[in-house]
């Protein structure tokens, strides 16, 4: 017998209880989260096409599921600003977000070429005193002077990124005279040093917008963004990059490939 009839049998008469309420709200909540995210895959790969969801009736029989979780689930994800609901046309995907793959280290244009243009703002550019945190990992003494790089990053002349970034002095002057404004600064490390790229240390994690964040970014004000934070070396081991990358995440999506080891 499924919980919920034992819960009513158990009040007697089969009249529901407050308890049998509860269990079935959470038991819709449960399903209709499941269904957005198997909703939102399809929404992120092209699974519609047309750009048009199917009516909730066809999507209640394709998935088994009652009118009503299909409903909240259509709910999660116009919440998260990827569809929305046209009187007489039906659900309609209004977003798109672009992959960010995290298993091969490239600059946010070589990543996105496919999807249009990448174009930087500088916002700010020159020498500041490193922070104990950045001269550690940057392998610099205290209070050295680094490079130091805020862009506000668009594509398609959308805002996607906020990136700060410090780069060694020795390095980074270099940089000055750069097209920072059309070009990846992975590309002019390589060309200003003469030497490849190696490897990066990352860390992604999700955190709140502060106010500067959210008004460049032209995101609500606390609105979750995702966080990359990343260590760049030469492929002779030196960190060259050191760089805290605040995306909108209604617009990226992160994914990698991944091979277990034991």
């Amino acid at each position: 017998m499924p919980p919920t009839d034992r819960i009513r049998d158990h009040a007697g008469q089969g009249a529901p209880t407050v308890a049998a309420q509860r269990t079935r709200r959470r038991l819709r909540a449960d399903r209709a989260r499941q269904l957005a995210d198997l909703l939102r895959h399809q929404l992120l790969t092209g699974g519609f096409p047309a750009g048009t969801l199917p009516h909730e009736s066809t999507l209640a029989t394709e998935y088994r599921a009652s009118r009503n979780t299909v409903r909240q689930a259509l709910d999660l994800l116009r919440a998260e600003g990827l569809v929305e609901r046209l009187p007489g046309v039906g659900t309609v995907v209004v977003a798109q977000k672009y992959p960010h793959g995290l298993d091969r280290l490239m600059g946010l244009a070589e990543t996105l070429h496919e999807h249009g243009r990448v174009t930087n703002e500088v916002r700010t550019m020159g020498p500041v005193p490193a922070p104990a945190p950045v001269a550690e990992r940057l392998h610099v003494a205290p209070g050295t002077d680094v490079l130091y790089i805020e862009r506000l990053r668009h594509l398609n002349g959308l805002p996607l990124s906020l990136d700060l970034t410090y780069i060694p002095l020795g390095i980074g002057t270099s940089l000055l005279g750069c097209d920072l404004e059309n070009t990846d600064v992975f590309r002019l490390l390589e060309s200003v040093t003469g030497r490849r790229l190696g490897h990066a240390d990352i860390t992604l994690e999700a955190v709140s917008a502060d106010a500067h964040s959210a008004a460049v970014l032209q995101a609500p004000r606390g609105t979750a963004v995702l966080m990359l934070e990343r260590l760049t070396h030469l492929a002779d081991g030196r960190p060259v990059d050191l760089e805290f990358i605040r995306f909108r995440g209604d617009r990226i999506t992160m994914s990698g490939l991944l091979h277990r080891s034991l």
